[in-house]
């Protein structure tokens, strides 16, 4: 008796935050954005340092325009948590009228993301 070919759908690598965040850049290049992020450079004692003058503490991983839309994104994984400096710069650029959102794996998987980019105006609400 011939046994049959195993099918079972081998199990997608987890998205972690980083390929979030190459796919979210990747993603809002592809509806027009123009995109910042600011990557830490690892320090000679080991630890990640980020340069920045100013306020620079808990700025959003993305920030990204477009005409007529700002938006901060922070990206994480599907238990992290915003520190207190990361929620201070939502709120203030919320208040500035900046479309404001925490993204995580599951935003990506449900298509919420892209949802969020492919629209051509502001999201309110």
């Amino acid at each position: 008796m011939r046994r049959q070919p195993n099918r079972t759908r081998a199990k997608a690598a987890p998205l972690t935050e980083a390929r979030l965040q190459a796919a979210v850049i990747d993603l809002a290049h592809l509806f027009g954005y123009r995109i910042a992020h600011f990557r830490p450079a690892r320090t000679a004692d080991g630890g990640w340092r980020t340069a920045v003058q100013g306020d620079g503490e808990g700025f959003p991983d993305c920030f990204m325009v477009r005409a007529g839309r700002a938006i901060a994104a922070e990206l994480k994984s599907e238990r992290g948590r915003l520190t207190p400096a990361q929620a201070a710069w939502l709120e203030a650029m919320a208040a500035a009228g900046v479309e404001v959102y925490v993204w995580r794996p599951s935003h990506w998987r449900s298509g919420q993301v892209e949802a969020v980019l492919s629209k051509s105006e502001a999201v309110t609400g």
